[in-house]
């Protein structure tokens, strides 16, 4: 009942002009409907607040009997904040003022309770309108209050929820075809939800178009049958175009007749997860790998424990295979004291340590079962209740003998420097160095790099082979290099003359002595010597030789005689090669008989038939003849040109000349100087620079190579002619003695024997031409 009817129903009515309540005069229908309404606490007050009446309703709501309440301030039943703030007189004021004051609040029953009231106070009135008090009327609305609050509070949890996820929240109205999306949507997937097409065909249109028929079937199915759970996984397209592997979940709501009107979901999704967990599946399989390929032995280890909670023994779980190849057998699920009973206590006392107290530890021991030492890491895994530890132990005998043999090296090492300062001391030696091949770096003492004419603060520092033979004098660098090279590889003892720089600029000689330090592989380690003076050595030495040189010259008629002889046998073989030449001649010649002939007898004929033609008058023939006679006698004249040039009779003429046609024009007068055993092939390149070159001499250096091939070949074989563009710098360059830069390779190979290394000299290799204006490159003839 609303609490104005409850005010008419008690006779409680508003005055005709101002709107105040005046008293009704029958008493009796007051006092019955005043009793009469106990869902409503109607409590009556004086002026100042003062309770003049209560009735059975309040008594229903409040707890107070009217005995109790009446003479009591009606702020008795308000909360304490609303008394201090003066709550009570507030309202008072207000009803007054407006004639009602109206109010939904805390209030206070008799045994302390709180309950939620909605409430109103009016101002009381007689007949002759004067202000006899108020009323204050209440109705216990807690229970709605805590239901519209739980209500609230459960839709703001959902809207935070909504808006603190990362699943994109739905909520599809089948009635009116509308889907609303919740934040989620724009930041994980992109789709800005201001221009969002909300209807529910939008969301379909964004699923995979392979997915979309089954996700279509399997919500309608849903939505058509009885169920109310649907979950499904599929690509949802994001605002850029990539699909997101999705999971979806749903919740169907229906109506009393069991149609589906609304459905719920969420859509997470799981492209993240789905990386992280191929992610850590690859990660595990990295691992596993890993433990599988290491040459470090791997195990977990379970300690057992007596009674006392001491160790007793540990059996192997988990093994990788590096443990089995080091064990040599199988240990899996096997306890050590079955295979090693005399195993050393502290193996047990260690492991037993990191499985109780889950302190890692890391140690090398000896193992005299197993006669080896090992370096272990041991961590716990798993629940400390399991006593398991994860063990990865290497075999470090080797390093450890290594180590012992070093420390006895060493002590012999410093037996050895005792001798050598000794021999410092007496002038002797004047430096030592020791090399490590590894790393190769030079430490050496002062006396070393003062001979070197080095900063003596560089030794300590360490110097690569590089810096320390910087001061080698030049002549001798490559022999050092060579002398080095020789006993790293074969072991020898190492000593070595040779000249270096002082510190002064000049030269002087030493004697370096030394030997290689291996491993037991046999790799070379370091490489320590010493330095000793041997220049007035070798002074003394050059003395000798000047003095044997004085001797020799008593023989200076013999040695003319000698030179003599040596001359003839040189002119002898010049002359060897002028025959050589003259029977290439003649196999030329008799080659270009034939075709020498063939000209003359064009030439011939041509005449014939003009002196014919002039004789009959006829005249317009005469040209085609005359034309064929000069080709004819111009071929001849080449021919002939080729002759002269081969016989060095005819001035050098260069002419920019295109090598891969001469190569062409050349391959028939080759094939017929070096007959038909021989295949002849030529092998140009494309874009070759033109060449100032006498063609002619060119051409005479390419036949005499060929012929040259042809005498390597007495069974016959193949003549390669090639021609290639060449760069030729630096030490190339050097090495035949000719400036840097572009050259045109003109390169005759063959299968024969090769040139013997006299005939192999650089003198047949040299450039046909210097460079000029016209020359891209000189030409470079090699066989």
């Amino acid at each position: 009942m609303h609490l104005r009817a409850a005010l008419e129903e008690a006779g409680i009515d508003a005055g005709p002009d101002n709107g105040a309540a005046a008293l009704p005069s029958r008493e009796a229908r007051k006092r019955a409907a005043f009793d009469s309404a106990l869902d409503f606490a109607m409590i009556l007050t004086d002026p100042a607040g003062i309770i003049t009446d209560w009735n059975p309703g309040a008594e229903q709501v409040l707890g107070w009997s009217a005995a109790q309440m009446v003479g009591q301030d009606a702020e008795c039943f308000f909360t304490p904040e609303d008394r201090a703030c003066g709550r009570i007189e507030h309202e008072m004021q207000l009803a007054l003022s407006v004639g009602r004051a109206s109010d939904e609040r805390w209030h206070l029953r008799k045994d302390g309770q709180l309950f939620w009231a909605y409430g109103e106070m009016m101002p009381l009135y007689d007949e002759e309108n004067t202000h006899l008090g108020f009323v204050k009327i209440l109705r216990d609305r807690t229970r709605e209050h805590l239901v519209a609050r739980a209500t609230e509070e459960a839709q703001e949890r959902y809207r935070l929820a909504a808006k603190a996820t990362n699943d994109a929240i739905w909520d599809w109205d089948f009635t009116a075809n509308h889907v609303l999306w919740n934040d989620a949507l724009e930041q994980a997937y992109g789709h800005p939800l201001a221009t969002l097409d909300t209807s529910g065909n939008w969301w379909i249109a964004q699923i995979h178009p392979d997915d979309q028929t089954r996700i279509y079937h399997s919500i309608h199915a849903l939505i058509d049958g009885s169920g109310t759970a649907w979950t499904d996984e599929y690509r949802f397209r994001r605002f850029d175009g990539t699909y997101a592997n999705v999971l979806d979940r749903g919740h169907v709501i229906r109506n009393n007749e069991g149609k589906a009107v609304h459905m719920i979901g969420a859509t997470l999704d799981m492209s993240q997860m789905q990386q992280a967990e191929n992610a850590l599946r690859q990660s595990e399989e990295r691992s596993r790998a890993m433990l599988e390929t290491i040459e470090a032995a791997f195990a977990i280890i379970q300690v057992k424990f007596d009674a006392d909670d001491s160790p007793v023994d540990y059996r192997f779980i988990e093994v990788n295979p590096a443990f089995e190849r080091q064990a040599g057998v199988d240990l899996r699920g096997k306890w050590v004291t079955e295979f090693a009973p005399d195993l050393e206590r502290f193996w047990f006392e260690a492991y037993g340590h990191v499985a109780k107290t889950g302190e890692p530890a890391n140690f090398e021991n000896y193992a005299k079962a197993f006669e080896r030492w090992f370096e272990v890491r041991a961590v716990r895994v798993g629940e400390p209740a399991d006593r398991q530890i994860a063990v990865i132990f290497s075999d470090v005998t080797e390093r450890r003998n290594a180590e012992e043999r070093l420390r006895t090296s060493e002590a012999v090492a410093r037996a050895n420097v005792d001798r050598v300062q000794l021999a410092l001391a007496a002038g002797a030696i004047i430096g030592t160095w020791h090399w490590d091949l590894t790393a190769d770096r030079f430490t050496v003492d002062e006396a070393f790099a003062k001979a070197f004419g080095l900063d003596p603060a560089l030794g300590f520092d360490g110097l690569s082979l590089e810096q320390v033979i910087a001061t080698v004098h030049p002549e001798d660098k490559q022999g050092l290099i060579d002398a080095i090279n020789a006993v790293i590889t074969s072991g020898r003892v190492y000593a070595h003359q040779y000249r270096v720089r002082r510190a002064d600029g000049l030269y002087y000689w030493i004697e370096a002595n030394g030997r290689v330090d291996r491993a037991d592989d046999g790799t070379p380690l370091s490489f320590p010597g010493v330095l000793i003076n041997v220049d007035e050595r070798r002074a003394v030495a050059a003395e000798r030789d000047r003095a044997t040189a004085a001797l020799r010259s008593l023989n200076d008629t013999l040695e003319q005689r000698v030179a003599a002889r040596t001359a003839e046998l040189i002119q002898a073989e010049e002359k060897l090669r002028q025959s050589q030449k003259m029977e290439a001649v003649g196999q030329l010649t008799g080659g270009l008989a034939h075709d020498f002939n063939n000209l003359l007898a064009g030439i011939s004929g041509a005449l014939e038939l003009m002196n014919t033609r002039i004789a009959q008058g006829r005249w317009n023939d005469v040209d085609k003849y005359i034309v064929t006679a000069q080709g004819a006698a111009k071929r001849a004249a080449a021919l002939t040109h080729r002759l002269l040039a081969f016989s060095r009779r005819q001035t050098l003429d260069p002419q920019p000349t295109d090598v891969n046609r001469l190569m062409k024009g050349m391959t028939d007068l080759i094939q017929r100087t070096v007959g038909p055993s021989i295949v002849v092939e030529t092998i140009g390149t494309i874009g070759l620079w033109p060449t100032l070159v006498d063609a002619s001499q060119l051409e005479n250096a390419l036949l005499n190579l060929c012929i040259n091939a042809r005498d390597a070949m007495p069974d016959g074989g193949r003549i390669t002619i090639e021609a290639d563009n060449q760069w030729i710098e630096g030490d190339v360059a050097r090495m035949h003695d000719m400036p840097e830069g572009h050259y045109l390779s003109l390169c005759v190979t063959d299968t024969g024997t090769g040139m013997t290394p006299p005939m192999s000299s650089p003198r047949h290799s040299t450039p046909s031409s210097p460079p000029s204006p016209l020359v891209r490159a000189p030409v470079l003839v090699c066989r």
